[in-house]
């Protein structure tokens, strides 16, 4: 693209394109319905004194995003890449009436999740919700930050799936992002609380993470079954050989 098109384009994602992509997100968002499972957790955690930490897979974002923007489900802040598609989808879920921190796995990231950790110890009815595989991936394997946030807040981490079978799959992207179809219905799994410990060292944070991310895709798996929803490709991105050991954040 030729330097004179850029000034062109970040103007077309920074002011033209947010309200039109807000507008539709609406439109579609409005038309879901919604059914969630142990609910009653969701509800006991909001009235409580912690705050939450949400974790959930990064191809779900789309029916998680409209689902937590209603009112009686609390306040969030979330974390979103600092790329030009990132300044879209920050407008959009500002304008969902959430708190967002710029950053990702690939950019700014620590500096992103001490945002987060500072505003939740500020405001401890704020919750924060972050995909337990990134901005990047690979998919579903899960990555710290939800650990950190919890760990450096004191808050309760909460594990959160969605599922529809009345969706579209987006195959380009990383994480095959499900895309659900106006007037879907759509299925939430509230996940029972995990506590973490202030304290951990590398190899107990690196079980942690393991459980965590078995939980997630156990409960996909679940869900995916009841709603019908199918996809060829596994929610797991395959191994790669001589996966490293995922190092914890400092905040």
């Amino acid at each position: 693209m030729s330097s004179n098109r850029k000034p062109v384009r970040r103007f077309l994602m920074r002011t033209v394109l947010p309200p039109i992509a807000l507008r539709a997100y609406r439109w579609l968002g409005n038309s879901w319905r919604y059914t969630t499972e142990n609910e009653a957790v969701l509800t006991g955690l909001l009235q409580g004194e912690r705050p939450i930490v949400g974790a959930f897979l990064h191809a779900r974002t789309f029916q998680l995003l409209h689902y937590f923007s209603q009112p009686g489900r609390g306040r969030w802040i979330l974390m979103c890449s600092q790329s030009r598609d990132g300044d879209l989808m920050t407008r959009i879920e500002e304008g969902l009436g959430f708190r967002v921190a710029r950053g990702s796995s690939g950019s700014g990231g620590a500096r992103a999740l001490v945002q987060m950790i500072k505003a939740q110890r500020e405001d401890r009815t704020l919750g924060s919700c972050l995909a337990v595989d990134g901005s990047r991936g690979p998919r579903g394997v899960a990555q710290l930050g939800t650990l950190t946030l919890a760990q450096k807040t004191g808050g309760v981490l909460l594990p959160v799936a969605a599922s529809t079978a009345d969706c579209r799959i987006y195959h380009k992207s990383w994480d095959r992002t499900v895309i659900p179809k106006r007037h879907a219905q759509i299925r939430i799994l509230i996940g029972e609380p995990i506590e973490v410990a202030p304290r951990l060292d590398v190899t107990q944070l690196n079980l942690l993470r393991a459980s965590l991310e078995r939980r997630l895709l156990s409960m996909h798996a679940e869900l995916d079954a009841r709603t019908g929803f199918n996809d060829p490709e596994p929610l797991r991105a395959p191994a790669a050989a001589n996966e490293p050991v995922i190092q914890p954040a400092t905040a």
